[in-house]
């Protein structure tokens, strides 16, 4: 086993399951419930950014950032149609959270019909899949503007959130909603703006790792969704910084499984460092027993 590959592979990996699992972490530290329908997003993002290759024969850097609005649009709808009437009703979370799986149904049958089921995959020589030379390790330039991307995304939603008003006003939301109305914040817009910045990472975390696996169906975010809870939970609902210390460690667990000759295993092995952790420390690598979302 070449460890040093490992390791890299894991690291651009990293990159895409943080910058995935953080659109949950960030719904739950807000809304404190799951949106389950967070894995159709991401699928929807992969789909709008090949249609922008492919249909408007725009280059890849424009399809990320185009991606990233429209997947974030489709959050702000789903958060107005799955989540807003249930909330003003006062229906429970386990309501809310039932209605998100519906709506993932919704998206993913839709994505069928607009797209089919067969694998699609980006233009050749769209992205560049050469290996770099000179290097102890493979590396494709397409895996280190990967890695940058989620880099860059991932530090800008922690300054947003620690260091702006608006990100005052999120955090001020999730401690208590009735505090922040008490402050003149308008709860309602905060919850559409939280779902969009989750749509918008879901969108661009599903560019990214069509890229990086250039195979796309509509079925692709259920694999992803079930790894993006065990990041969340390894790191600590809600917790931003866990969230991505956790897609790190996952990325990392899976792809020695892999290299170990394990691949039949991988995700098993995955899953029971989610029981392991469940059992052992609920609150997550990061998190505290006991803790506000805020």
């Amino acid at each position: 086993m070449n460890i040093t590959q490992q390791f890299v592979n894991a690291i651009w990996l990293g990159g895409v399951y943080s910058l995935f699992a953080l659109g949950y972490a960030l719904v739950f530290s807000v809304l404190g419930v799951l949106n389950l329908a967070h894995s159709a997003v991401f699928m929807w993002g992969a789909f709008i950014g090949l249609a922008v290759v492919t249909k408007l024969g725009l280059p890849i850097w424009v399809a990320i950032p185009v991606a990233m609005v429209l997947a974030g649009a489709i959050g702000v709808l789903l958060e107005v149609i799955a989540f807003a009437p249930l909330r003003r009703r006062n229906a429970p979370r386990i309501s809310q959270l039932i209605s998100s799986i519906g709506a993932s149904i919704l998206l993913v049958n839709i994505a069928q019909i607009v797209f089919g089921t067969s694998p699609q995959r980006f233009p050749q020589g769209s992205i560049p899949t050469e290996t770099i030379q000179g290097l102890p390790f493979r590396v494709t330039p397409i895996q280190i503007i990967i890695l940058l991307i989620s880099i860059v995304l991932m530090a800008l939603l922690q300054y947003l959130v620690m260091r702006t008003r608006v990100g005052q006003a999120m955090r001020t939301v999730a401690f208590n909603e009735r505090v922040a109305g008490l402050l003149g914040i308008n709860s309602s817009r905060i919850f559409q703006l939280t779902f969009f910045l989750a749509g918008a990472l879901a969108g661009a975390s599903g560019v990214l790792y069509g890229l990086a696996y250039n195979s796309m169906t509509p079925f692709m975010g259920d694999a992803v969704s079930l790894k993006g809870l065990t990041v969340i939970v390894l790191g600590g609902l809600g917790n931003i910084k866990g969230a991505v210390i956790g897609g790190f460690l996952v990325a990392g667990l899976e792809t020695f499984s892999i290299a170990a000759g394990g691949s039949n295993y991988r995700d098993a092995i995955v899953f029971a460092l989610l029981f392991l952790i469940l059992l052992f420390r609920p609150q997550g690598l990061v998190g505290q027993s006991e803790q506000n979302r805020a």
